[in-house]
């Protein structure tokens, strides 16, 4: 494997792991068991996992209220494009 598909592999990976956090943290809300931090899910968002965020935000309709989650994402999808832009340029 090449290093750029290394790299879009692992982005790949780990925005499917944010989406799967975001789900697994809807659900323990609704459970009201013990949270994942939102600090936790930020960062995840701003280390290139923008994308994973939005999309579990919007598909589990979660952290949707709250305008920081939005600016997140947005900061998170661009980092994200960012990135493929940098690898595939």
């Amino acid at each position: 494997m090449s290093l750029k598909q290394v790299v879009s592999l692992t982005l790949l990976i780990w925005n499917l792991i944010v989406f799967i956090t975001y789900g697994l943290d809807k659900g323990k809300a609704r459970k009201e068991a013990y949270r994942i931090p939102e600090k936790t899910l930020l960062l995840m968002s701003y280390l290139g996992g923008g994308l994973g965020a939005w999309a579990g935000g919007t598909r589990f309709r979660h952290k949707t209220k709250k305008w920081y989650f939005s600016v997140a994402w947005a900061v998170g999808v661009a980092i994200d494009v960012a990135i493929i832009y940098w690898i595939w340029k």
